[in-house]
């Protein structure tokens, strides 16, 4: 029997947490599901990820609401996949006045923003139960990287004050996409890592830079966070458990990727890549959330990332089909 096409079956509800990390510093997790992060000075709050929809906004909303009533000034889109983005517009109904991105998220949403609202939809029922209060593609209003401050960019690295905590955010190197962008509040050694970093749950990598993205990691390591909030799975805290995080990650990106490489070179067809990719990675980490989920995109980037095409290809709700078939075939 062929598996349920990507998460269309995955319909039950998740347990949320949200937990203070440091005096500033919250972690809104949900057992494998989308994580977002929130930072609360004295006088804003920064939000790390917007959610799927407007409605887990909203419940998002709630939760900050228990602990602050500071206004929300800073959405962060650490990337620019539906799941992170399209419940932007609770925080604008808010009161939010920034959406931040980087030059390259910005040139994504962009080039595949529309197709990957469609696909991302598809593939995730349960997240996107109420679809129809989504108005449309978020839009950052402040990009970091793009150098034209009178277009509301942002050269380089920028840093907000909050009221007695700074944030840094800024691009650290492709990886799960090619516009990754954290926010790092150093003073608290916090990392708002979105999907650069995953723990027990599946990375995706079907719009991803494998060959860069350990040295991004990498990258990561060397601040010393002492806690993350990573794209997916629990937050993490003590370095000690932050660089389990990372060396799980980066296990998952060096495994799939060697595999498409060896695959590539036995000039193997995409389903014998996915043969050879499950002798590597099911023992590893097929127990884990989203697995079964992830494994056809990622094989199918990675093959191609092998083959020499740099640029991920544009997933659409077509190609998704096209592809879950042909490899379950």
């Amino acid at each position: 029997m062929s598996k349920a096409f990507a998460s269309q079956a995955d319909l039950a509800d998740k347990q949320i947490t949200f937990e203070q990390l440091s005096p500033h510093c919250w972690a809104y997790t949900a057992e494998g599901d989308p994580n977002s992060g929130v930072i609360i000075g004295e006088r804003y709050i920064m939000v790390s990820d917007a959610t799927a929809t407007p409605a887990m906004a909203r419940d998002l909303i709630a939760r900050i609401r228990t602990v602050s009533d500071k206004p929300i000034k800073y959405v962060l889109l650490t990337h620019y996949h539906a799941v992170r983005v399209l419940g932007a517009s609770a925080f604008l109904d808010e009161g939010a006045t920034e959406i931040i991105a980087s030059q390259g998220t910005l040139e994504l949403i962009q080039e595949r923003g529309a197709e990957d609202m469609q696909s991302e939809m598809e593939r995730f029922p349960r997240l996107f139960r109420n679809a129809e209060s989504v108005p449309g593609l978020t839009w950052p209003t402040l990009v970091v990287g793009g150098g034209n401050p009178a277009r509301g960019e942002v050269p380089g690295k920028l840093t907000l004050d909050l009221g007695g905590v700074k944030v840094q955010v800024w691009h650290p190197g492709p990886g799960h996409t090619r516009g990754d962008t954290i926010a790092w509040v150093e003073e608290e050694k916090v990392l708002f890592s979105g999907d650069l970093v995953e723990y027990e749950a599946g990375v995706y990598t079907g719009d991803a830079q494998l060959e860069e993205w350990p040295a991004t990691l990498e990258a990561l390591r060397a601040l010393g966070a002492e806690a993350i909030v990573p794209g997916r799975g629990e937050a993490m805290k003590g370095r000690a458990d932050v660089n389990k995080a990372l060396d799980y990650t980066r296990r998952w990106v060096e495994t799939l990727y060697g595999c498409a490489r060896e695959a590539a070179g036995r000039d193997l067809d995409l389903k014998g890549a996915m043969a050879l990719t499950r002798e590597k990675m099911d023992p590893v980490f097929g127990h884990v959330f989203i697995y079964e989920h992830c494994l056809p995109f990622d094989v199918s980037r990675a093959y191609d990332e092998a083959r020499g095409i740099k640029n991920p290809r544009i997933w659409t709700a077509e190609r998704d089909k096209e592809m879950w078939t042909a490899l379950q075939a």
